[in-house]
């Protein structure tokens, strides 16, 4: 009969354990000092071993040459325990023995000797679903049990456990076991196996347990008994409902070019395709959160759970974002997913979602515009860490230094106000162009440098330079911005924007326009000035 890889494959010594290094050093060294305690408390996430270490520290403790760290695993008791039938190992699930009738006969059995072994071990899976009247009848058999009998409570809720039960016992929680971790134990199970999977597909496998081995080999079986003996990414993808890449990477693409119309888009192409936008939009929110997680830590950072390629490509995307555009995606993407979960019309959610998200790109920070407007010296822009952008269609596979960019590039070289204006229209962004016409743009070695009055800070953002770069094909280029001093208006100019309103009076307008500040809200927000009153005249 066919036995599942999770069960054929399951450690049978310390030595075969994946992850758990607390644990597994502390009960070695309780075992070797024969400091044995007569009860523990596994706890933690599903599929992190907690029955496996038990079935362990039994093996340990029963073999013939015991007790020892190492059991010979050929014995009779070894063996029994392997496969879950020694007389002097009882494993119980508390889930459907959960009553007070339940526990006072496990409390009769603890009064007889082992059988044959040294030890009476009593494994209690889910211990958290016993009732509170059980526990209390095994309070005092826990807490002075005879010496050849350990308890060992296994569960997933330890909040659960009553004071008075952890207390006696020696409580162990089990962590989520690490990506690279998982991806190397099915990497060998695959080589036992006679199974080909490459890279990708494995660390496709690995994200679906999310920590639990015990679920990515479940999934790993699954993938076999479907692809055969060859694992291949995109199909395990299809296989686990999972989207692809692709799909995730055109909203950054959409959001890097302030596209909705892409983003709606991709919305009706899901829909075509039958896929659940429920789960498009948690996948979505995990994407912004590796991106976000490759922006500030960098491509080879071990808490972004995926393969070394795609850890590399999310480097390349993130580059073209900020952290704080990032955070504010994942944030608007978290919150999508929270209103689908109640929200009856999916795919309008959905749109919305996406939208607010092209939207908030245009944004500014509101402590950035109010410092400013303030007059207070506007904060560094954000140098991306690297030199990379989405193209059009597919993001781009990594970034260079040289090649066809760079040639186009320097066959771009003069004219770059107008050619960036146009670049900037092109994208929607007029106000960021009339910043650029307003300046001196001087070319130098390796990017360019743009002298612009101070009163175009709050428009003359380096993001939206860059994207304009990027869409004339020089996204190399380096970027210097310096403000200055506005240059004093001339006389007639000035009379001209000095004219005041009918009923206004002349000099108090004039007065009132060449404040600083009316000048720069002006500047940003636009609109008419059509009167002026003094405060003290309403005293």
């Amino acid at each position: 009969m066919y036995q599942v890889i999770a069960r054929k494959y399951r450690p049978q010594t310390f030595a075969e354990l994946v992850g758990q290094e607390h644990v597994r050093a502390t009960l070695e060294n309780a075992i070797a000092q024969g400091r044995i305690a007569h009860g523990y408390i596994f706890s933690g996430q599903r599929g992190t071993g907690k029955t496996t270490v038990a079935r362990i520290l039994a093996r340990c403790l029963n073999c013939v040459q015991g007790p020892t760290i190492a059991p010979c695993g050929v014995c009779a008791s070894c063996k029994e325990i392997a496969a879950g039938s020694s007389v002097d190992v009882i494993e119980i699930d508390a889930a459907s023995n959960r009553g007070i009738n339940e526990m006072r006969e496990l409390r009769e059995n603890v009064r007889y000797r082992p059988a044959r072994d040294r030890y009476k071990v009593f494994i209690i899976d889910e211990a958290h679903q016993i009732t509170s009247e059980a526990f209390n009848a095994l309070l005092k058999t826990l807490e002075e049990p005879p010496e050849w009998v350990i308890f060992v409570l296994c569960t997933t809720e330890a909040h659960k456990i009553p004071a008075t039960i952890s207390s006696r016992c020696q409580h162990f929680s089990f962590r989520s076991v690490e990506f690279d971790d998982v991806v190397q134990r099915m990497e060998w199970i695959c080589q036992q196996e006679g199974v080909r999977a490459d890279a990708e597909s494995l660390a496709v496998l690995a994200q679906a347990g999310d920590g639990s081995v015990r679920d990515s080999l479940s999934a790993l079986d699954q993938a076999i008994a479907c692809c055969g003996q060859e694992l291949k990414a995109e199909e395990v993808r299809a296989l686990l409902g999972l989207f692809s890449l692709e799909s995730l990477h055109q909203v950054t693409e959409a959001l890097a070019a302030s596209d909705s119309r892409k983003m709606l888009e991709i919305v009706a192409a899901l829909e075509r395709e039958g896929y659940n936008l429920q789960h498009f939009c948690r996948e979505l929110a995990r994407y912004f959160r590796n991106l976000l997680v490759a922006k500030i830590a960098g491509a080879e950072s071990r808490l972004i759970a995926a393969s070394g390629q795609e850890r590399k490509r999310l480097a390349e995307i993130s580059a073209v974002f900020s952290e704080q555009d990032l955070a504010r995606y994942l944030q608007l993407a978290l919150d999508l997913y929270g209103d689908l979960q109640r929200s009856t019309q999916i795919r309008l959610h959905t749109e919305l979602g996406l939208l607010r998200m092209v939207e908030a790109g245009r944004l500014m920070p509101i402590e950035e515009a109010l410092a400013q407007l303030g007059g207070g010296a506007p904060p560094a822009p954000e140098r991306p860490k690297t030199k990379a952008a989405p193209k059009t269609g597919v993001p781009a596979a990594a970034p260079r230094a040289s090649g066809p960019g760079a040639a186009q590039g320097t066959a771009l070289a003069g004219g770059w106000q107008q050619k960036l204006q146009a670049a900037l229209l092109e994208l929607g962004m007029k106000f960021t162009a009339d910043a650029v016409a307003h300046s001196q743009v001087t070319e130098t070695p390796n990017g360019l440098r743009f002298e612009t009055p101070k009163d175009f800070r709050l428009t003359m953002r380096e993001v939206d330079l860059r994207k304009a770069l990027e869409k004339l094909g020089a996204p190399q280029l380096r970027i210097a911005v310096e403000f200055r001093e506005a240059e004093p208006e001339s006389d007639g100019e000035t009379a001209s924007s000095a004219a005041a309103p009918s009923g206004t009076d002349a000099a108090l307008m004039e007065r009132v326009l060449a404040d600083p500040e009316v000048q720069r809200f002006r500047e940003v927000f636009g609109g008419e000035l059509r009167g002026v009153r003094d405060l003290r005249d309403l005293e």
